[in-house]
């Protein structure tokens, strides 16, 4: 997710790195993206989304499972308890929806720790 990231967000026009996107990739059964949609542009701090609105693309794309991923402006990818938070509740609807959750992927900056992102499935967390 992280070269995905790097490869098609970044170097969007519009992608506005002082900001904090979140975004969703869907996935088919094969885990093959199917489409990706930005959920929310936040300020520099925060970037608020309800699970509704993360659900909701991942339902009409009818999608298998999904990745969710957003940036901290500040470099520093360890989540916050914020994230942490909504991580947990995606994690039980998507249970009770019957899609995958996959992973959940925070990107921070080369240079501010290695390696830059922070990946909820490689620490245990889903």
């Amino acid at each position: 997710m992280f070269s995905f990231w790097k490869e098609v967000i970044e170097p969007k026009d519009d992608f506005e790195p002082d900001k904090e996107t979140l975004i969703a990739l869907m996935l088919n059964a094969k885990l093959r993206p199917l489409a990706y949609h930005q959920i929310a542009l936040g300020s520099l701090s925060e970037c608020i989304a309800h699970p509704r609105e993360i659900f909701r693309p991942v339902i009409v794309s009818a999608a298998y499972a999904f990745i969710l991923a957003h940036n901290h402006p500040s470099g520093d990818p360890r989540p916050s308890q914020a994230d942490l938070s909504l991580t947990k509740n995606l994690r039980e609807g998507a249970s009770v929806l019957q899609i995958s959750f996959l992973d959940h992927v925070i990107v921070g900056r080369a240079g501010f720790s290695f390696p830059p992102y922070f990946s909820f499935r490689d620490a245990g967390l889903l």
